[in-house]
């Protein structure tokens, strides 16, 4: 793995810092002498701060390196990992040899979805490849109430849904994927297939693929909302068929 665009050797000034971290995008480089052994790390905050201060893009970095930081050895327990990572405080750990030597870094949101992803757990996995974005996704507004992706694999997609009184979606069938709904809050009217049934807080719904199915909020104040997993080959908008849909949105 290439460790580079995390690296700084502590002779450098606040202006390298920067300049790294923009390189990055990560928000933080990690400090090392010429050993390659670990000094510490520097945040863009840790920047701003400075810079607040004073003090020039020009100076050295020792003005500003954190040596109180949290780091991990290659061998340490994945409680360890998840102890650390509960510091609202820590966004990345520096994984470190026996002479201190760095050999990997973890975020917190490649942590998450290595998790999510099923990747066998390994210190020595490289988690520069784990596209972190896939755990923050948009809320996207729909006439019914909204919805907002909290995972998408390749396998996999998870989603919350929030119909808003007296709203229903369409009446929809997917080709590519089945669904396992929970019903988090509220009530309302659900139809699968030939059936409809009525639906509730800690009702789960499970849809198979090519099933026809509809929900409806029943209650004229508060919204419902429902947690939704799909599983299947193809999560896209384009795999929706309606056959029903009281906001004109069929296909023509």
């Amino acid at each position: 793995m290439n460790l580079n665009s995390y690296l700084l050797n502590c002779s450098k000034t606040i202006y390298d810092a920067l300049a790294q971290i923009e390189k990055n995008k990560k928000g933080f480089v990690i400090v090392v002498d010429d050993l390659q052994i670990v000094k510490g790390t520097i945040t863009d905050g840790d920047i701003r701060r400075l810079l607040l201060k004073g003090e020039g893009l020009g100076s050295p970095i020792s003005k500003i390196i954190s040596n109180d930081f949290g780091f991990l050895y290659e061998n340490d327990p994945f409680e360890k990992i998840v102890s650390f990572f509960k510091s609202p405080k820590i966004e990345f750990l520096p994984i470190v040899n026996n002479e201190n030597k760095l050999t990997n870094v973890l975020t917190k949101n490649q942590l998450h979805t290595a998790l999510l992803e099923g990747i066998e757990w390994d210190l020595h996995f490289d988690f520069s490849l784990l596209d972190d974005k896939k755990i923050d996704q948009e809320i996207y507004d729909r006439p019914w109430g909204y919805y907002k992706t909290v995972f998408l694999s390749e396998y996999s997609r998870a989603k919350i849904i929030q119909v808003n009184p007296n709203q229903e979606l369409s009446l929809q069938e997917h080709k590519k994927r089945e669904e396992h709904w929970v019903i988090i809050k509220g009530e309302g009217m659900m139809t699968i297939g030939e059936s409809i049934k009525p639906v509730y807080e800690g009702t789960y719904v499970y849809i198979p693929t090519g099933c026809k199915h509809r929900v409806k909020n029943t209650s004229s104040t508060n919204p419902l909302m429902i947690s939704e997993v799909q599983l299947g080959s193809y999560f896209g908008e384009d795999d929706i068929i309606r056959y029903e849909d009281k906001y004109g949105r069929l296909e023509k």
